[in-house]
This record gives C-alpha cells, structure tokens and sequence, in this order.
C-alpha cells in the first residue's frame, strides 16, 4: 500500500484517465444533443429511426443522406444496401426502418435546410471523434487497472466493469486507514443512511460510480435485483432513493 499523503503512481495516472474522461464524456453529451436538437429542427427522421443520435449507425446515415429530399429517395431496397455497409446491431427490419423514415421526413425553406444540413454534419464529424477517443480512453483505463494490485478486489464486484474500478479505485484510494469503518465510506460516498435524504458534501464521483455500481448489478447479481426489488414496493423509494440504498448495503 501506497502512504496516505502519496498515491502510488499507477493510482495518480487512474485518477488523472477517470477524471479527464468524465470531462470528455461531458462533451460527447453535450455534442450528441446539439446534433439531436439540429436534427430535430430540420431532419428528425435519422434519431427517430435509430435509438440515439450517438450510435454509430446514426453517425453513418447523417452524411450518406444529410437532408430529407436525399433520404426520402430510400426505399427497403436501398436502406438494405445501407444497412449492409456500415454494420447495423439493431434487430429493426429495413423494410420497417424505410417506412418509419418517410414518416418523419420534413420539408422546409431551402437555406434552412443548406444550414442546417452543415451543421448536422459538422456535429456528426465531432461526435464520431469524441466516441473514438472516449473509446481509447477506456483502453488506457483498463491498461492501467489491470496492473494495480488493488484491482482484483474491485473486480469482484457484481456488474464492475474496468471503468467503474477505475472510478472506485481512484476515489477510495490504497489508504484503508482513510475508512476505519463502513460508515466513514459511506458518507465519503453519499450513501446516506435512511435519515437523511440527501447528503451534499460528498464525493460526487465516487457516489455517481457506486449508483452506477449498483444500477449493473441488478443484471449479474439475483441479492441485488430482489433488495432493490423490495426497496421500490414494500418500502415505496423512489427510482433514485432505490440504487443508492443499494449501493450503501
């Protein structure tokens, strides 16, 4: 174990990659929704299609057919042909696809269109880059677990994965002095107990990661699906009250 005043370094480069690629994140939401409100304004059919607007199917149908008079020349044939080049993961027919295309297609003033039509594209292009780096940030995140000695208590967490033991290795830290016992982690963490609705000054990352935490162990982990189960009828808590009594248990 590292001392208490000096992470070790593999610790220091986990926290610097957690921390950066929560800012980086930030952004690719920041960018998807001005590319979804771009779209909504002029071209609504490509986020009404597909399930978001940063998935990568969206990204490849915007510059293909960047305005509604391109797409409304897409029938089942050719949104085969589409679907056929650039990998598609969704179980959606193209024949439904086509159809729920020209459902939302929308005609406007042609400047509006040329505009708005340049925008979308300029936003396709960032969030293809930003979903690129977020994707090698968390290459270099489970790089960097993977050598920790600590890790392989994170990783025995139901529903962790190499982001969120990074996220809860850098927050709690190799100092286990800091958490004499339970209770000092957990208010560390905002898991607040059943008195208190809601505690502030908290560790905001290391609370988001152990929501999230407990939020994938309702898959993996049938104690987790029946306490959080129990928690939302017996107990009537709310959606967010729920996870965090979760996570705190």
């Amino acid at each position: 174990m590292a001392s208490a005043s000096l992470p070790s370094p593999l610790l220091a480069e986990i926290k610097a990659l957690t921390w950066d690629r929560d800012r980086l994140l930030e952004t690719q939401q920041a960018t998807e929704h001005q590319l979804q409100m771009t779209l909504e304004a002029y071209h609504p059919a490509p986020v009404r299609m597909f399930s978001s607007a940063d998935r990568q199917i969206t990204l490849s149908f915007v510059p293909d057919y960047p305005a509604p008079a391109t797409a409304s020349r897409v029938l089942t044939t050719r949104m085969d042909g589409f679907l056929k080049r650039h990998p598609y993961t969704g179980r959606v027919p193209a024949q439904v696809l086509a159809e729920r295309m020209r459902a939302n297609l929308l005609s406007g003033a042609p400047g509006t269109v040329a505009g708005k039509s340049f925008s979308a594209q300029t936003f396709t292009r960032l969030l293809r880059l930003l979903n690129s780096q977020l994707a090698e940030y968390d290459d270099a995140m489970a790089a960097a677990v993977a050598e920790h000695p600590d890790a392989p208590i994170f990783t025995s967490f139901p529903g962790v994965g190499p982001v969120l033991t990074g996220v809860l290795l850098a927050e709690i830290g190799e100092d286990r002095t800091r958490f004499p016992d339970p209770a000092v982690l957990l208010a560390e963490a905002g898991l607040a107990p059943r008195t208190v609705r809601f505690r502030y000054a908290a560790d905001t990352h290391l609370r988001e990661a152990a929501m999230w935490w407990a939020f994938n162990s309702l898959e993996t982990s049938p104690w987790a699906a029946v306490t959080f189960r129990q928690a939302c009828d017996s107990q009537g808590q709310r959606y967010h009250r729920a996870p965090r009594g979760l996570a705190a248990r």
